[in-house]
């Protein structure tokens, strides 16, 4: 979703009280903004004892450029610290105000509120609007700013284009806070385009250089998203590695979340490698769990209900604890057979020849968690010998044994299906 000035990783404050009795009087705008950027870069790297001294300096620099003297362009540094700041996480009232003192025809005017678009939130005009802005006819310090714009725009729409503007953004702002939410973006946008490969490396340069960034946890939901969208291609190995530069809690946290996704997409083998990884690093019950959960409808349901007997339910939380407890009372009633379903044996009368009569195949118990989609293996009623013509009674016991094997059924898909709702509902 397209929100915020830095490429959706700053929080636009919901206002910025008037400072301008402590703005120095003898800074000017670009030279506030220019400290806002030291400052930003910092945290990227980690520092973030920072953060106060962004928020300081956004309210300074709102302040100076609502004023009549801090609204003066004469000098283009202004102009260009003007957008700078819009696309660093600057108050968009305060831009919007300060444009409107330049002329309509004026090149920055125009190019500014093609950026208010994008922190507004409003992409389709967004796109419109970027789409004769080439980010590398403007000077370094803002073809950074534009090409993480207009790459965040269209990762969407055009995800090689996007993918080939961040790559450029990176390139112009090595260690900056443009690089850390280009090198971010760009691990989904690999994803997306299917190039496992490519995410894998792009992952690793971001574990390596910005994993204590205040927006990591970002990149570990694009991480995680991307490992199992890529399951099939991806290399194993490749991501033990990746994981493995990270700090233990970061990593068995990781393997977790790569479990549960991978298990509500019925993904059992990588479910079951994730899981397995997690419980490398440190016993975590949860571990267990998702494990168990993969295999619900494919394993031995007496080594799952074994498994999840096996299970420290005082170590997991609530939500996890109704998961064990749906889990295991969906593997007790797959144990067992419904009741009734051995038709009495009749003494066959004189007919011809003896055909089988059985129900239609029932589908299972559905995979757990295809986003809404079961995938249902047929379980074939055991075929009944019975004379024909079949006497009355026999038809009953036929219809009432079906009956009680889909209720069954139903009821087992149903307890999955809350499953399936619970591990969607709980919280990373």
């Amino acid at each position: 979703m397209i929100r915020s000035g830095l490429a959706g990783l700053l929080v636009i404050g919901a206002a910025f009280p008037a400072v301008a009795d402590d703005v120095p009087v003898g800074l000017q705008p670009y030279q506030i903004v220019r400290s806002l950027e030291r400052v930003q870069d910092r945290l990227a790297g980690g520092d973030h004892a920072s953060q106060p001294m962004q928020r300081r300096l956004l309210e300074m620099i709102d302040a100076r450029f609502a004023t009549r003297e801090g609204s003066r362009f004469e000098n283009e540094l202004n102009r260009r610290a003007l957008l700078v700041y819009a696309m660093s996480g600057g108050n968009p009232v305060t831009v919007e105000a300060a444009l409107a003192r330049l002329g309509r025809d004026d090149p920055s005017r125009k190019l500014g509120e093609s950026i208010l678009f994008y922190v507004n939130g409003k992409p389709k005009q967004a796109i419109d609007a970027f789409a004769t802005v080439d980010p590398m006819a403007y000077s370094a310090d803002i073809a950074m700013y534009l090409a993480l714009v207009k790459g965040s725009i269209l990762t969407e729409t055009e995800p090689a284009q996007a993918l080939a503007l961040l790559d450029r953004a990176r390139l112009l702002a090595p260690g900056t806070l443009v690089e850390e939410a280009a090198l971010r973006r760009s691990v989904a946008v690999a994803a997306k385009l299917g190039d496992a490969e490519r995410f894998l490396r792009l992952s690793e340069q971001y574990v390596r250089a910005y994993l204590r960034s205040p927006y990591a946890s970002q990149f570990a939901d694009a991480f995680v998203a991307g490992v199992v969208a890529l399951n099939a291609t991806v290399d194993r190995q490749a991501v033990t590695d990746i994981a493995a530069l990270m700090e233990p809690e970061q990593e068995k946290v990781i393997y977790l979340r790569i479990a549960r996704r991978a298990a509500i997409d019925g993904l059992i083998d990588f479910a079951a490698f994730a899981a397995t990884r997690a419980e490398s690093v440190e016993d975590d019950p949860r571990a267990k769990l998702y494990s168990s959960l993969s295999s619900m409808t494919s394993g031995s349901v007496e080594d799952v209900l074994h498994r999840l007997s096996q299970i420290d339910r005082s170590r997991l939380s609530e939500s996890d604890r109704q998961l064990l407890d749906a889990a295991s009372a969906v593997a007790r009633e797959m144990s067992v057979a419904p009741a009734g379903s051995t038709l009495p044996q009749e003494k066959p009368e004189p007919a011809p020849a003896v055909r089988s009569v059985a129900p239609e195949p029932v589908a299972t118990a559905a995979r757990i968690g295809t986003s809404g989609h079961d995938a249902a293996q047929p379980a074939q009623a055991q075929a009944v010998p019975v004379a024909a013509p079949a006497r009355r009674d026999a038809g009953k016991s036929v219809d009432t044994t079906v009956d009680r094997a889909e209720a069954m059924v139903a009821d087992t898909r149903a307890k999955l299906a809350d499953i399936d709702r619970l591990l969607k509902g709980r919280p990373e």
